[in-house]
């Protein structure tokens, strides 16, 4: 008896070494993680919309090559996503699973844990994605059908939603394809940018309305150096300093201190609320500049490891790079797993480099 005690407890002490080495806390940080946003973080919603073009699905391999049983999950990566690993640091396993994989009796249980509403394709805008995805689950719709969940719960859920944490990556989608379509020749930059600012203020004082006080907000990164981009920008010549689409990472580049400057004034009047901005601009420039981060070795920067940049895309007879940490990019839009390793590792406890005014730690270990 003793025997097995001491194995027991040997074994015990084994996973929760493990569970340190993973950086998963005992408990997690929060009571729950509610996910919104677009593919970079979207966790299979996109499987369950029966108009939704194939493209705008990763729910075949090679997607997943890395995912635990080199699962095909809908997650537009070679393994976990930013969702996930943000999630991880926070002490859960992974990303809450996707709402619209849920049936309707275990959405209200499964809020006290977390849901990822993420819709590869979708913006900030509610017409973005479906010139090339024909269905999203937009951001409108991912916004209400959390407020509506909340509502259901009934009495006594403020505690727990004030204390979880929302986060949020989106805006890309809207970018790129405001530069890409041709139909957006004559436009306005700035109106176009401030329609953006003032969609996610709506977003945010929905959620807020709701009961959410913690926001984990990610700016658009410069999504002009996306492989698919950089093609882009080789065809209209225009091109900038990284070999990028210059016309949009000007963009991002604009769009950032416009989030940041709504982010500030939406707090102060807001009562209680606290929010964590990431800067993914500035992340984005040191890693093309070379600056060597912790835990990154990023030696190819300007093509996806799935495919190598040829048209076929990242499908089940695309050629796979031999050392994909060695890759910024998956596919011709998405980072790798390793890639989305360092931004979350940035994100939960970059001291100020990369994200203001605290750092994701920060903001879920906050008493409200």
């Amino acid at each position: 008896m003793a025997s097995r005690r001491g194995a027991f407890a040997l074994l015990a002490a084994v996973c929760l070494l493990e569970l340190a080495r993973r950086g998963l806390a005992e408990e997690p940080a929060v009571p729950a993680m509610f996910v919104f946003g677009d593919s970079t973080v979207d966790v299979g919603n996109n499987n369950f919309l029966a108009s939704c073009t194939p493209n705008c699905k990763a729910n075949y391999p090679r997607y997943g090559v890395d995912y635990p049983f080199q699962s095909p999950t809908g997650r537009f990566s070679n393994g976990y996503n930013l969702a996930d690993q943000l999630g991880q640091r926070l002490g859960f396993d992974k990303s809450p699973p996707p709402y619209l994989s849920l049936p309707d009796v275990d959405i209200i249980p499964q809020m006290s844990k977390g849901i990822n509403f993420a819709s590869g394709g979708s913006g900030l805008l509610d017409c973005t994605g479906r010139k090339v995805c024909t269905e999203v689950f937009n951001m409108s719709a991912q916004v209400q059908s959390f407020t509506s969940a909340v509502q259901k719960m009934g009495n006594g859920t403020a505690d727990l939603i004030s204390r979880s944490l929302i986060f949020i990556n989106t805006g890309s989608n809207d970018l790129f394809e405001y530069t890409d379509f041709p139909s957006n020749a004559t436009r306005n930059d700035t109106e176009f940018l401030q329609s953006l600012v003032a969609s996610y203020k709506s977003h945010l004082k929905e959620l807020y309305g709701a009961g959410a006080r913690k926001f984990s907000v990610v700016s658009p990164s410069l999504v002009g150096c996306c492989p698919s981009q950089r093609a882009v920008a080789q065809d209209k010549n225009d091109l900038d300093g990284y070999r990028c689409f210059r016309a949009a990472n000007s963009l991002s580049r604009q769009l950032y201190p416009m989030l940041d400057s709504m982010m500030s004034g939406l707090a102060a009047d807001l009562p209680s609320m606290h929010y964590s901005l990431g800067d993914s601009v500035r992340m984005a420039e040191l890693v093309l500049n070379g600056t060597v981060l912790p835990g990154a070795n990023f030696t190819v920067l300007d093509k996806p490891c799935c495919g190598g940049g040829g048209g076929g895309g990242c499908n089940g007879m695309a050629p796979l790079c031999p050392v994909r940490g060695s890759y910024l990019f998956w596919d011709n839009f998405h980072p790798t797993d390793a890639a989305s390793s360092v931004f979350a590792r940035e994100l939960f406890a970059d001291p100020g480099a990369f994200v203001h005014p605290i750092n994701v730690q920060e903001l879920a270990e906050l008493r409200l």
